[in-house]
């Protein structure tokens, strides 16, 4: 792996030099100091003036393959795009799963993502195309089986033999962990074997979690009185490796026990408020107990983008209006959210630019007009600028975009146009 120069680039309102050497960030230092510094092998340089590096962006929850499925279930209440969604996939295969991640990936490279938590069924075509593409993903067996105790055995055997797999197969890019999909959709006995499973591991399980009313409702209807989260606590489940997304209708008591049990919590605001699931996030009272919190876009079919600048400036401004204060998640917090504290939840030295960490970052070009005022530079790439402004992106020590581009894009929206014919 050779090394990566980036001269004269700004970084937290300094300019710098950056050495990147064996996927990781060697040194930095002031700008022009380089010169001085030893430098072995193959090495890119790179003249990054007027230019601002920030960490890569780590979309905590994602359907990738659901890129092709954009536009197919608007207009319709939760449960009824759910039911839609589930068709829909009883269509699909590995092809059309490694060509759609291909198209996701695409899109998260030229939107600053270097890592992303994936669910999803055929989910080891999801992981070579994440890999083939040099992004991070962290993605396992995805457990569902509605009930069905012939699925649920099924399920159990397949997931060992994968799990078994891709664990000893030892690539560093790939995190692998477990996930069943939620509690209204996974027998109490099949909650309790991947819980289980993920414990022997030590991996995640990444589920959702209270995303809706009628999940609350009817949890409570189900197991005498008990919201989702007081029932997860009963069988055991919470615990850092739980991976919680949307987390969106919860009581104090909940909050108090996901903070007790150490689990991370990922925000989904662009995909609750499209569903009408809702949008009363409670950042304030989660960050205040401790909880670590993470930002995700969701899936394409629900969100329609996996923009993660985006999905930051919405979430800002959810939560300034319901709750009438400006003051409400801070820049630094929400970058964040959207960095550092995935990196923590997937047990990942990434998410910020310091010596020693992994080479994850972004080039953000400001020769435009978004970040002509001299407002800070947070306030103008949320709020101000788009995605189009990340100029280059590196993950890993290596450009899997300069310049705004990416090899093969091409190839992979044609393929991505013929497998589509799988879904219509």
């Amino acid at each position: 792996m050779g090394s990566i120069l980036l001269r004269d680039v700004t970084v937290g309102g300094d300019r710098k030099d950056i050495l990147i050497s064996r996927g990781r960030i060697s040194k930095i230092g002031p700008a022009g100091d380089s010169v001085r510094w030893e430098m072995a092998g193959d090495l890119e340089m790179m003249d990054c003036s007027g230019k601002v590096a920030i960490p890569g962006f780590i979309n905590m929850h994602t359907h990738s393959p659901m890129s092709l499925m954009r536009g197919i279930g608007e207009d319709m209440l939760f449960y009824d795009w759910l039911a839609k969604i589930w068709k829909i996939e009883d269509h699909l295969d590995h092809d059309f799963v490694y060509w759609a991640t291909k198209v996701s990936c695409l899109e998260m490279i030229r939107t600053g993502t270097t890592a992303f938590n994936d669910q999803y069924w055929f989910f080891d075509s999801s992981v070579k195309a994440a890999r083939e593409m040099g992004l991070r993903i962290a993605t396992g067996y995805d457990v569902m089986d509605k009930g069905s105790h012939e699925e649920a055995e099924r399920q159990k055997e397949q997931c060992i033999a994968k799990s078994e797999a891709f664990l000893h197969a030892g690539d560093p890019g790939h995190i692998y962990g477990l996930a069943f999909h939620a509690i209204y959709s996974v027998s109490e006995e099949m909650i309790l074997w991947t819980s289980e499973l993920a414990r022997k591991y030590d991996v995640n399980l990444h589920i959702h979690l209270c995303e809706t009313q009628k999940e609350v409702e009817d949890c409570k209807a189900a197991h005498g009185g008990l919201t989702p989260v007081e029932y997860l606590d009963r069988l055991g489940v919470l615990s850092p490796r739980l991976l919680a997304a949307h987390t969106l209708w919860l009581t104090p008591h909940d909050i108090e026990l996901l903070a007790e049990h150490g689990v991370h919590c990922i925000h989904n605001i662009n995909s609750n408020a499209k569903l009408s699931s809702g949008y009363r996030f409670l950042y304030n009272e989660m960050r205040d107990a401790g909880i670590n919190l993470c930002l995700g876009t969701d899936g394409c079919a629900s969100s329609n983008n996996l923009d993660m600048l985006e999905a930051m400036k919405t979430s800002a401004l959810f939560q300034k209006a319901w709750r009438q204060d400006p003051s409400a998640l801070p820049l630094q917090e929400l970058m964040d959210m959207a960095t550092v504290n995935g990196a923590r939840a997937l047990r990942l030295d990434a998410g910020r630019i310091e010596e020693g960490a992994a080479a994850d970052l972004s080039i953000v070009d400001t020769d435009n007009t978004f970040f002509l005022s001299p407002g800070p530079f947070l306030a103008n790439l949320v709020y101000s600028a788009h995605s189009d402004c990340i100029d280059s992106v590196i993950c890993d020590g290596r450009f899997l975009m300069r310049h705004r581009e990416i090899p093969g894009e091409q190839e992979i929206v044609e393929q991505a146009r013929k497998v589509i014919s799988k879904i219509i």
